[in-house]
């Protein structure tokens, strides 16, 4: 790279092209209710070393929460985290803080829950994010897995000791789902919204979060230190929001919101980028001009080449011919009630429709039973969940992003 690349001056100038978080407004008028609800809490956040969890906790920290436990598979992304907070001067880092690395469904984790505990505030960010995650049968296994029944598995412990405020992450793309990582997304909301009579429950909607761990950006990120050609769709448009948006979104939806509700970010359609034109920009930035090629090969071939005196670097962009994508992204669907007035920045859905746990459990009994056939098919799967799920309209175009550079 011929310049240094700061990621967070990047972001606000040519993806968010905003000098303040969109949040900003809405932080400042409900600060002394968030300090409220947060100072001297104790604090559990599930999936926390991953950017959203992990920028949700500096978020929630900017407040005195009096104990902080967080639970992420990741080892590594732990350690990262907590030397990114002991690292930050505007942090305040309590002193009972404890990071476990498990997986929420394991049995030791109801141990740590039930001795660390009660928790005020809990919060999940633990889920299979990537439409790539969609390859076959297997792979939509796991996400239902993770995505849906562990999240059922979670909010049955959690009825035990019910915090005052529970958050579980959604996506965009559970909006009128066009692929199962957001149809799985939206059964996620169902059972949670079952669930939230019984509990305090909230969720969010939102943007790509701009470089976040495993994203298309982060993604040119390391091509880029590895002499590598840079590779996106030049037709798929996406909202896009800061890490730190990210985070100060579902701490407002988490801490703010009433049981039920669906939370999402007001952006505009002019808002929206294409992966392209960022990996266009970041070229600029790092003083490369994009050489535009016509074939995967021939940007592979180009990249043999890159030395310190180039000023071209090779760039393939294509049109979108992957399952379950969707040219655009959409934060809600039209038969959804809508409050755009509480909040400067936030919409809220409000009054979503609820099932009875007893049909959220007879949905789950039908695709465990599809699960255990060794015959299945992804496409068995996609119309099991195409009865529960009306408005989903699966993209199958036979090809997976596994499948592209």
């Amino acid at each position: 790279m011929k310049s240094i690349l700061r990621i967070d001056e990047f972001i606000k100038q040519f993806i968010t092209e905003r000098d303040n978080s969109l949040f900003k407004e809405d932080l400042s008028s409900f600060h002394t209710e968030l300090e409220k609800k947060i100072t001297d809490k104790n604090v559990l956040v599930i999936g926390g070393a991953g950017t959203i969890g992990s920028s949700y906790i500096k978020a929630l920290l900017r407040f005195k929460v009096k104990k902080l436990v967080v639970v992420d598979i990741n080892e590594n992304g732990l350690t990262e985290l907590v030397r990114d907070l002991r690292s930050s001067d505007d942090l305040f880092v309590p002193v009972d803080i404890k990071t476990y690395p498990i997986n929420f469904s394991d049995s030791v984790f109801e141990k740590i829950f039930k001795k660390e505990g009660p928790f005020h505030i809990v919060a999940n960010f633990a889920a299979h994010k990537h439409v790539r995650s969609e390859k076959d049968q297997f792979s939509i296994e796991a996400m239902i897995e993770n995505n849906v029944i562990k999240a059922k598995k979670l909010l049955d412990l959690l009825l035990d000791s019910p915090p005052e405020h529970f958050f579980c992450v959604s996506t965009d793309k559970a909006a009128n789902p066009v692929n199962v990582m957001g149809a799985s997304k939206k059964l996620m909301e169902d059972v949670i919204l079952a669930y939230s009579a019984k509990m305090p429950i909230t969720t969010a909607r939102f943007a790509n979060v701009a470089f976040s761990n495993g994203s298309l950006p982060f993604g040119f990120i390391e091509r880029l230190m590895k002499k590598q050609p840079l590779s996106s769709p030049s037709n798929i448009r996406r909202y896009f929001v800061s890490p730190q948006e990210s985070g100060e979104l579902c701490l407002l939806a988490c801490i703010l919101g009433k049981s039920g509700e669906i939370f999402f970010p007001k952006l505009n359609e002019k808002d929206m980028k294409t992966f392209s034109e960022i990996a266009v920009k970041l070229l600029e930035t790092l003083g490369y001009q994009a050489d535009f090629c016509s074939t995967e090969d021939e940007a592979r071939k180009k990249a043999l080449v890159l030395d310190s005196q180039s000023t071209h670097y090779p760039v393939y962009f294509f049109e979108s011919d992957t399952s379950g994508e969707k040219p655009y992204e959409e934060f809600y669907t039209e038969n959804e009630m809508k409050d755009m007035n509480t909040f400067a920045q936030l919409g809220v859905i409000k009054d979503a429709q609820r099932k009875e746990i007893s049909e959220i459990e007879e949905t789950f009994s039908v695709l465990m039973q599809l699960f255990e056939n060794d015959e299945i098919t992804k496409a068995d799967i996609v119309e099991a969940l195409k009865i529960y799920l009306p408005n989903f309209e699966h993209i199958e175009k036979g090809k997976s992003l596994d499948q592209r550079m």
